[in-house]
């Protein structure tokens, strides 16, 4: 049997493993029968949409490199076209074959780790992604919080051991993990695959301690941040005013978000004084909808929901 060891990636499923915990389903020992065909446990796959062709672009290998079993991904030419292989380590949207979520996962790896065997009869290399994330409940999205991967080169026609380094762009540990394999590029040739087994995540980058919590704040406080701020009127239509009162004189800077995260108009940094001060700003552009508006007055961060009608 293989070693279990668990991998965690970012994504958007809960499971709370240690660190040298497996991936689910990393030897790849486990699949389950759907009609004709096979699918790796805790992996999706777009056999669901090529079983009406009989053609399958994720099947199970034996033996495995340990163990029983391992994953094959190949890409198939289905009618006109070529159907790159593909799996992914949580849910796919099989419509537009890109990943939809992962599993939940909160430890810091260095690297992720495992053995394969690929090779191309085109043009079109294969690639292996990795990325941790965790949400962000003030903006209601998933924030980036390291990423890997390769694009693969050449072939490796035999067992061979592989390392990708995970890179960070955040001090945080995540809360999700999302892996991404796929026997194809973008134009992808028919029998083009990538064969893996024994996946897992190594190594342990140690992130600074979390600041101290603030002190005890009332609801409202919790809501609008460290100073009020109050929208007129609401809901807007054409221009608006933004009120906010301060302590202290800061330089503030203003931006509007839209649900998704996404900055949708930003206010050039402008002085404010202690007491109240109002902005008029313009709607003009926003489309109907609920937005919130985040303000940085040196490193003091208020926010407050803005809805355009």
């Amino acid at each position: 049997m293989k070693k279990t060891i668990i991998y965690l990636f970012a994504g958007c499923m809960s499971l709370c493993l240690s660190l040298f915990a497996q991936i689910p389903n990393n030897g790849f020992e486990n699949w389950t029968t759907v009609g004709a065909y096979q699918v790796p446990n805790s992996w999706s796959t777009l056999n669901n949409t090529t079983a009406q062709s009989g053609i399958y672009t994720v099947t199970k290998g034996t033996p495995g490199n340990p163990g029983t079993s391992y994953m094959k991904i190949t890409s198939r030419t289905i009618g006109p076209g070529v159907v790159g292989g593909i799996a992914v380590c949580g849910r796919i949207d099989t419509v537009a074959k890109k990943p939809i979520c992962g599993f939940s996962y909160t430890q810091a790896p260095l690297y992720f780790t495992g053995s394969w065997q690929h090779m191309i009869y085109g043009s079109s290399q294969g690639s292996i992604m990795i990325l941790l994330s965790k949400w962000n409940p003030m903006l209601s999205k998933r924030d980036t919080v390291a990423f890997g991967g390769v694009t693969l080169s050449g072939m490796a026609m035999s067992w061979a051991n592989f390392a990708i380094g995970i890179n960070y762009v955040d001090s945080i540990y995540p809360d999700s993990c999302l892996i991404v394999l796929k026997a194809s590029g973008a134009n992808p040739t028919n029998n083009d695959y990538l064969w893996v087994d024994n996946l897992a995540f190594t190594g342990s980058l140690t992130m600074p301690p979390p600041p101290p919590p603030p002190n005890p704040v009332g609801i409202n406080e919790n809501i609008q941040g460290p100073f009020e701020m109050r929208i007129y009127p609401c809901p807007a239509k054409g221009h608006f005013t933004l009120s906010y009162e301060l302590s202290s004189k800061e330089k503030i800077d203003v931006q509007i978000m839209d649900l998704s995260g996404k900055i949708v108009k930003r206010i050039s940094p402008t002085d404010s004084f202690i007491g109240t001060n109002s902005v008029l700003l313009d709607s003009s552009g926003l489309s109907k909808g609920i937005y919130t508006i985040f303000m940085d007055a040196n490193g003091m961060i208020g926010r407050t929901k803005l809805v355009i009608e």
